[in-house]
């Protein structure tokens, strides 16, 4: 299994660059007849797309998921699920004065060593853009794991030294109530603040 792919019975492997004209993913492993709730997905893909808040990239991006093969009317095939979601705010050329250079607190100089050869433009695989798919992949592994009756939920609890209270109790709503994603409001306000320092 390569680094750019993801699970064993359900797996995702995804392909594109942070400045190249799409990035995406095949997902294999979904069962047949699973009905795909694209609306579910898309709003993944909007809780996590750039130029939201002012602790993000300021990236203009759409996120709008184009689902290429592997589902018919609504349902998996079975098959792999291909699927793009294409760059609209990609500025290759922002980066060419980086091409003789790394940038600090990236991974520029690791992906040189490790490979030979380096993307530039946005850091190309390592960027941040690349995790646009994994939610692709993830929002229809969750919808699996709910016609299993799983749920999963993520949220932030620990920014640097700034923890929430452990025995604190939230609703789902709470932890999108905020751009950090900590459902604890006090903690949210105080990790923004430390995030902007």
């Amino acid at each position: 299994m390569s680094a750019n792919s993801y699970g064993e019975i359900f797996r995702l492997t995804s392909f594109g660059e942070s400045h190249g004209s799409a990035i995406g993913g095949i997902i294999e492993g979904c069962p047949a007849g699973l009905k795909i709730d694209f609306e579910f997905v898309q709003l993944m893909l909007d809780r996590r797309k750039p130029g939201q808040s002012s602790i993000s990239s300021p990236r203009k991006e759409d996120d709008q998921v184009e689902f290429l093969s592997g589902i018919m009317e609504g349902k998996a095939l079975g098959t792999p699920i291909g699927f793009i979601i294409r760059n609209k705010d990609a500025r290759p050329v922002d980066y060419d004065h980086l091409k003789e250079a790394y940038r600090p607190s990236h991974a520029d100089f690791a992906w040189d060593a490790k490979f030979g050869i380096r993307d530039h433009r946005g850091g190309g695989r390592s960027s941040a853009r690349e995790t646009a798919s994994r939610v692709v992949g993830g929002a229809v592994a969750l919808q699996l794991l709910k016609h299993h009756q799983i749920t999963v939920q993520a949220w932030v609890s620990t920014v640097a030294e700034l923890t929430m209270p452990e025995e604190f109790q939230f609703t789902e709503e709470a932890i999108y109530n905020n751009e950090i994603r900590c459902p604890h409001a006090e903690t949210a306000s105080k990790m923004i603040e430390l995030i902007k320092k």
